[in-house]
């Protein structure tokens, strides 16, 4: 069982030309729509409201096969404005409620359970739920595979030096972590991009992936040595760029777990990676991702759309 906690939220996006579309988002629900597309038993934790939003948000889940072990609350749905410019790429507006409150009875069974547990984006920045979030990775990391996005929001944690003591609270624990270029440029200002993943190597992690656009993903580990392995972006298309990290993200942690790489001892069979199964890992997460930004909104691949 693969277990996702963090933020659900609709994204309405708008640009010019376009009439406003709304879609069911937030980073860590997409990561968990993507691993159960990808045909992995999935749970998502988060939360949502009893209103025509929390509706939608619950039957896309439930759509996509994700199991939901706590239901909607009385507070309204968290609400993501997202504006499109002319290259695809968006910036966002919250109007956000985030905590964990109707989670507190289960969650213990629920990590107990787990293989593997995701987290990340504001779900693991923003109190009063980033504290419950990083407990759980704590009671998780000693049985199970431990995944973290970042995926900063300066517009929602404004402070950078808080958003690093964020993160790096939770790589110290963390097997495997994902970041684009542009959240570890704005963490860590005074290095380079690869000094950064290479902190988060000695800070604990044992594969750090950071997406950098059009320029494809670049990882390092500890059996890639210093230079890591670098592969093509995926060409496509693109419609938008909603959702194309966490459809990679998703892809990657399906590709470790498919080669067995979850549960007790998960970071020292990441720590084994050689360069040409990185490779692998890196090409099949970025033809996810570039499915994704083909199509509107975050609507990641299924198994079969990504063995075509």
């Amino acid at each position: 069982m693969l277990t996702v906690i963090g933020e659900a939220l609709i994204d309405i996006v708008r640009g010019e030309g376009v009439s406003p579309r709304a879609h069911p988002g937030g980073s860590p629900m997409n990561v968990a729509v993507g691993l159960s597309r990808l045909g992995h038993r999935t749970l998502f934790v988060g939360r949502y409201g009893r209103d025509e939003h929390g509706a939608a948000l619950e039957a896309h889940l439930r759509e996509a096969g994700v199991e939901l072990p706590v239901g909607p609350d009385d507070a309204p749905t968290s609400v993501a404005e997202a504006t499109m410019d002319s290259r695809g790429s968006m910036s966002y507006d919250f109007q956000l409620d985030w905590n964990l409150e109707a989670a507190a009875d289960r969650l213990a069974d629920i990590l107990a359970d787990t293989e593997l547990l995701h987290v990340g984006s504001i779900g693991a920045m923003l109190e009063p739920g980033a504290s419950t979030v990083l407990e759980a990775v704590r009671q998780a990391a000693p049985h199970a595979l431990i995944s973290y996005d970042p995926n900063c929001r300066p517009s929602i944690v404004p402070d950078s030096s808080e958003a690093r003591g964020w993160a790096e609270s939770v790589v110290e624990h963390a097997d495997v972590v994902k970041a684009s270029d542009e959240d570890l440029l704005w963490l860590y200002p005074g290095r380079t991009i690869e000094e950064s993943a290479q902190a988060w190597l000695d800070a604990g992690a044992s594969l750090v992936v950071v997406t950098r656009g059009e320029l494809g993903p670049w990882a390092v580990s500890r059996g890639t040595g210093p230079e890591g392995v670098r592969v093509p972006a995926h060409r496509v298309e693109v419609a938008d760029t909603v959702g194309a990290g966490d459809s990679l993200m998703a892809a990657l942690i399906s590709a470790l777990v498919d080669r067995g790489i979850s549960g007790a001892g998960a970071a020292e069979r990441v720590a084994a990676l050689g360069e040409v199964e990185v490779a692998e890992i890196l090409a099949y997460a970025a033809k996810a991702a570039g499915i994704t930004v083909s199509r509107a909104g975050a609507n990641p691949p299924t198994r079969e759309e990504l063995a075509a």
